[in-house]
């Protein structure tokens, strides 16, 4: 049986399709995903989607699948995991005892459930294929009697390994972010595919709305579309393309708040408002191979910089650097990370004893945390006095010092990574804006920024022509 055969059977998936002519260009998909038969129309759709002209001659092994938000993605994700897990027979390719994987991986455990509970209500809703559960259901996978599991995973290449894929089905990679890695969508996909060469006939589907023109999506799309690869297929739509009973209207009132933003989620055009904002090779160049922490050394003036956390969703950081005077460099001496959840008051009191190791009593961190920073610090010993810059403008001001090669960095992963996914972003009123992505963090660059700055400016001493003779001026 074909998915569409399966979708027109209402004892299978034909109650979940209530209004049949709204799905046609999703049925579309289907049958160009799988190599099925197309009618006239169907044909047309997909060579609108696809930009290609001839007809697939048989199943895509990978298929990349551009939409707007709200186009229906995650519910044929979802559809697509169920078929394939319970349609497909894989135990002449599976060894004693293991099981074959349809593994779905989102950007984060929230969207991972929205397809997981798209899943379940799929096969305990049918119930010739609820009799196909095995065991209790789980909340991250559901075990099925013909050896095979549909899982959910977030987007990280540690959890990928060691499966038997039948197939991998990613949604929205285009904002998946992870300190882990520098590129995290192409470390996960290169993660998966070894356990995908075990399975022939294995599929790998991503889906995604699009964003900035980088990463595997814009290289699928830049390399695929419109051409009649006979493995590799990639469709771009729409929302209202693929669904059109989202109202105009919504579609509308977006591209008057933020035509840019909208273009992208609705009309699943790249942003090109997007730009990054640090070059990695310019980060790489001012990083001090293996060095991963530099002690305090007596007659140096530290300066310290907090990027502080309640305890529950963002880390809290620590950075403490110098300024060279004889070489004009800021160096960073020290970082430390703290994930959550952990307790502010026993970090506030780790980061100060930190902190007076290196002969420091002031810190400096952000005004947005409110008042409890300053108490949990000063409880501990140290001052704590709220910039006068913003993150933004710190950035602004690290940026000419990366590129100069004016700075002193330590070879620190998430450090790096956070510094190259930090994006410029131009608003409607062409003011630009310096954040990390969506999804994404910016605790230990944040930090880092700011005690490079108020090590560089705050304790610079600028060397006049008048210095043969002894004579300085303090910035």
């Amino acid at each position: 049986m074909t998915l569409l055969e399966a979708i027109n059977d209402q004892k299978l998936f034909g109650r979940w399709f209530r209004d049949p002519a709204t799905w046609q260009p999703w049925f579309a998909f289907v049958a160009a995903l799988f190599g099925l038969p197309m009618t006239a129309e169907q044909e047309a759709t997909y060579r609108k989607h696809t930009g290609r002209e001839y007809l697939p001659l048989g199943a895509f092994m990978e298929a990349w699948l551009i939409c707007g938000r709200r186009a229906g993605k995650s519910f044929i994700l979802a559809l697509i995991a169920v078929f394939l897990a319970c349609f497909k027979s894989y135990g002449q390719y599976l060894g004693p005892g293991e099981r074959g994987t349809v593994m779905v991986i989102a950007a984060d455990r929230k969207q991972a459930r929205v397809i997981m509970r798209y899943v379940r209500g799929i096969i305990t809703g049918t119930p010739m294929l609820a009799k196909m559960i095995e065991g209790q259901l789980r909340a991250d996978g559901i075990d099925l009697n013909n050896s095979v599991t549909i899982e959910v995973g977030t987007a990280s290449f540690r959890t990928s390994r060691g499966y038997a894929f039948v197939a991998v089905l990613c949604d929205e990679l285009a904002f998946w972010q992870t300190d882990e890695a520098a590129e995290p969508d192409y470390a996960v996909l290169d993660a998966l595919r070894p356990g995908m060469a075990s399975i022939p006939g294995s599929v790998l589907l991503c889906a995604s709305s699009p964003y900035a023109k980088r990463g595997a999506l814009w290289d699928a799309y830049k390399t695929y579309f419109g051409k009649d690869d006979p493995a590799v297929m990639v469709w771009r739509a729409s929302t209202r393309e693929m669904n059109a009973t989202i109202p105009q209207s919504v579609i509308d009132r977006a591209m008057v708040r933020d035509a840019a933003s909208a273009s992208a989620e609705y009309g699943a055009d790249f942003r090109t408002d997007v730009q990054t904002f640090i070059s990695r090779e310019a980060i790489e160049a001012v990083v001090e191979p293996n060095c991963l922490e530099r002690p305090p050394v007596e007659g140096i003036q530290y300066v310290a910089a907090v990027d502080p956390s309640g305890g529950s969703s963002d880390s809290m950081t620590l950075a403490i650097a110098h300024f060279e005077q004889l070489t004009g460099i800021a160096v960073l001496d020290c970082v430390r990370e703290v994930k959550p959840p952990f307790s502010p008051d026993s970090v506030c009191r780790e980061f100060a004893e930190t902190i007076k190791a290196y002969g420091i009593a002031t810190t400096r961190g952000d005004r947005y945390a409110g008042v409890w920073p300053r108490e949990a610090m000063e409880k501990h010993g140290i001052t704590y006095r709220v910039s006068d810059l913003v993150t933004n403008d710190l950035y602004r001001q690290l940026l000419p010092r990366i590129n100069s090669g004016k700075v002193d960095l330590l070879d620190h992963p998430v450090l790096i990574n956070q510094l190259a996914g930090l994006e410029r972003r131009t608003a409607r009123g062409g003011r630009d804006s310096i954040d990390h992505p969506p999804m994404g963090h910016d605790d230990v660059c944040a930090a880092a920024s700011m005690a490079l700055h108020y090590a560089a400016d705050g304790n610079r001493i600028h060397i006049t022509g008048a210095d043969l003779v002894g004579r300085y001026s303090w910035g």
